[in-house]
């Protein structure tokens, strides 16, 4: 019996540790996911910018191809 609680005892510290390593993971890609939008977020703002400085008579080189 005792060898049983101890044997059960190991199996819940191996899941604990587990559980710490998955917690650890996932909130290092949280951070990932956070910097990747506020990257976007300032390349969005910048096309957004500098897509509205382009005249309305552009020259044909900012025009949409046909397939578009």
């Amino acid at each position: 019996m005792e060898n049983r609680v101890i044997e059960l005892e190991i199996k819940m510290a191996y899941q604990d540790d587990l559980l710490q390593t998955l917690n650890d993971i996932i909130a290092k890609q949280q951070q990932q996911i956070d910097r990747l939008e506020r990257v976007y977020n300032a390349m969005h703002e910048r096309v957004d910018n500098l897509s509205s400085k382009i005249p309305e008579d552009a020259s044909p080189q900012y025009e949409l191809p046909p397939h578009y």
